[in-house]
């Protein structure tokens, strides 16, 4: 009943439900283009290789997030968002020039672009986020998004392959740039003026440190954004041996599909429950409950067995994105507004880095070392993250005093007034645990 009358309290926000609409819209294209960009560079090279670098390509920009989320902070964030979806609308236009191997670097160019603009998207939508949607209901807000997300990526891949073998790789870059520019649409709808930010003082180098110094210097955001980065490294470990699970139950590769859908199964459900379960139990407990569930999926997928990896995979489905909902929620509570989509864009580097270094270290150690063993040892080591995590106490940021780890020279900005609420982003790309360690 609790869950249902948040998430009612949620849609009927005007600004909330363009948002969610805006989401669906993107995921929908975002997923689809993300599989079919594999595939395209698989049909013209052969090359597995260049194939998985498509997904590294939008992943690298993430390295860059302290220094790219400092533009979040420079600018009004609502027409940097509207400009950014028509400039990529635009930019994913280009790709119908892709014909031939010869013609590759202007994908990857690309999907370079993509993952830049999209590290610069998060922390602005983040940061309007927290101003449109009230404090106690972040983390019901933040499940939603995940429900979102991972409900259409239960569908969009399929979608994006059958329009992939129908029409060729640019279709679905056409569909992906549509969805772009339904967005800016979106954002057009939006009635809520936004002042413009005072021009932060200092260099750029500068004010990449203040956003570091502040989500590092807070007792209740540095464990959790800890705890999240080791938890996507180890994870990522296990999404590494998915194929060699699937050649020891004796399936086509193809089988790793199913895999992936029982996993975004979890997700979903998660995101309708993560609201009433932080207020309950505190980010920290949340998330360490996650990280816990998690471990206990990721060593039951050594078990040879079709239901247990399935249900193993549901329960990794439901357990990691509790880490990153706490996390970021978090982050959204504790933070003054002027640093906000700098500390996000920190937050976004030291969570999902590990997860591309876990990426490569799982690709090679699968080669040397039986997988039951990986999987085994990421498991134990994901239950001493999550024990740890939980032993550092409840972690409820509304218990919390308000942190200042900033410099004295830097004083939160008080908080605008209600009656003139800041609009939330209708369209993002945010990551999240599926695209990361699919399967």
């Amino acid at each position: 009943m609790t869950t249902n009358w948040t998430v009612t309290r949620i849609l009927r926000d005007r600004n909330a439900g363009l948002y969610l609409v805006g989401l669906i819209v993107s995921a929908f294209g975002t997923s689809a283009l993300g599989l079919a960009a594999g595939v395209w560079v698989k049909d013209l090279t052969g090359s597995n290789g260049l194939a998985a670098l498509c997904t590294f390509t939008v992943w690298a920009p993430t390295l860059f997030g302290p220094a790219l989320g400092t533009i979040a902070d420079r600018v009004r964030r609502k027409p940097l968002l509207i400009r950014t979806n028509l400039g990529l609308a635009a930019l994913l236009l280009t790709l119908f020039a892709v014909h031939s191997h010869a013609d590759l670097w202007l994908l990857f160019a690309v999907l370079f672009v993509y993952g830049t603009t999209v590290v610069v998207q998060d922390p602005a939508e983040s940061a309007l986020l927290a101003t449109v949607v009230d404090r106690d209901l972040l983390g019901d807000f933040n499940g939603l998004r995940m429900t979102a997300v991972e409900g259409m990526k239960l569908v969009a891949p399929l979608t994006g392959a059958g329009l992939y073998t129908a029409f060729g790789g640019p279709a679905v870059a056409g569909l992906d740039a549509v969805t772009f520019a339904l967005a800016a649409a979106l954002w057009q709808l939006i009635r809520a003026p936004e002042e413009r930010p005072q021009r932060p003082t200092g260099t750029w180098r500068t004010q990449t440190v203040e956003g570091v110094r502040e989500l590092w210097g807070h007792p209740l955001l540095r464990p959790l954004v800890l705890a999240g980065g080791a938890t996507m490294f180890l994870a990522s470990l296990s999404s590494s041996t998915t194929y060699a699970i699937v050649a020891a139950l004796g399936h086509d590769p193809a089988y790793t599909g199913v895999l992936y859908a029982a996993q975004g199964t979890g997700s979903v459900a998660v995101g309708l429950v993560s609201g009433p379960a932080l207020r309950r139990l505190g980010e920290r407990r949340f998330g360490a409950a996650g990280i816990v569930l998690t471990a206990a999926g990721v060593a039951a997928r050594a078990v040879p067995s079709d239901p247990v990896i399935l249900a193993s995979g549901a329960a990794i489905g439901l357990g990691l994105p509790c880490v990153l909902i706490a996390a970021f929620t978090a982050v959204q509570r504790e933070l003054p507004g002027p640093l906000l989509g700098r500390a996000t864009a920190t937050a976004n580097t030291l969570i999902f880095t590990p997860n591309v270094i876990g990426l490569g270290a799982g690709a090679a150690l699968v080669e040397l070392a039986d997988f039951r063993l990986l999987l085994v040892l990421s498991g134990v080591a994901l239950l001493a993250t999550g024990l740890l995590l939980a032993a550092l106490g409840t972690g409820d940021s509304r218990a919390l005093p308000a942190q200042d780890a900033s410099p004295p020279s830097l004083t939160p900005a008080p908080p605008p007034p209600p009656s003139q609420p800041q609009p939330n982003a209708p369209r993002t790309a945010a990551k999240s645990p599926s695209e990361a360690n699919p399967a």
